[in-house]
């Protein structure tokens, strides 16, 4: 079984999305284990890139303040090497394509298993172009996490049917960022979803509070939070691992009631 079931194993599931090296690795290393003290059952770990097109202008910034700190793909997998040491809860890396096969995917994925990581998120990779890096996933026992849009409808049980790990639902088309409201095809999305598999389902993509949180994760395994913890990093800098533990704390709360 993936390790990534472990995250849902004992009910809904928060996952908090952070970007490695912003404002620095130092920093999101505290992050990351505040998060888990805190609550979250599985982390979503972005590795920078100059061009992240899935995102909204919060995490590009992170994305852009990582990289002007000298942030590469070989310190991150050094910082959750460090992170493994103690942190058990599953671990999933987001980024991009251009980022693993610049890096050799083969080499990449290997890594990922050798260190630790238990899955892998792609958004500018299509479902049916995925075949590039599924041998590799499935050689190294990496998940391919997938994403179902709004848009997917017609594509739903073709790719649920061939989840790993967790399902990545997208609350809204767009990039990231937070929202006041979602699409209302979510409930459905996710009725789908469970018609053809019993792989997890999580929504991310806006959800910014308890109240959302809370509502996501009613119709679906748990929420995916991002741009709202990207935010208080922003704020706080150096600073952020409480108010990232005090955040998480109310967000796996909210869930938690469901």
């Amino acid at each position: 079984m993936s390790n990534i079931r472990n995250a849902f194993s004992s009910g809904k599931a928060f996952i908090p999305f952070i970007t490695c090296g912003d404002p620095d690795l130092e920093t999101t290393y505290e992050v990351v284990l505040e998060a888990v003290r805190s609550g979250a059952d599985l982390i979503e770990l972005g590795i920078p890139f100059s061009d992240p097109t899935a995102e909204g202008p919060v995490i590009q910034g992170a994305n852009l303040r990582a990289l002007e700190g000298g942030v590469t793909t070989d310190k991150v997998f050094d910082l959750v090497r460090r992170i493994r040491e103690t942190v058990t809860v599953p671990l999933v890396f987001m980024t991009y394509a251009n980022v693993v096969f610049s890096y050799d995917a083969e080499k990449f994925i290997r890594t990922c298993k050798e260190i630790g990581i238990d899955g892998l998120i792609i958004p500018d990779i299509p479902f049916e172009e995925k075949e590039e890096f599924t041998p590799y996933c499935e050689k190294y026992d990496v998940d391919l996490i997938s994403m179902i849009a709004p848009t997917s409808e017609d594509r739903i049980a073709m790719i649920a049917g061939e989840a790993k790990g967790f399902i990545y639902v997208v609350s809204s088309m767009g990039v990231t960022g937070t929202r006041s409201s979602f699409s209302g095809d979510l409930s459905k999305i996710t009725s789908k979803i469970r018609e053809v598999t019993d792989v997890p389902c999580a929504i991310g993509f806006g959800i910014s509070d308890p109240e959302q949180a809370k509502k996501m994760a009613s119709i679906s395994d748990g929420a995916i939070v991002g741009s709202a913890i990207i935010k208080i990093l922003a704020a706080h800098g150096k600073d952020s691992p409480r108010y990232v533990g005090e955040f998480v704390k109310s967000m796996k709360a909210a869930v938690r009631e469901a």
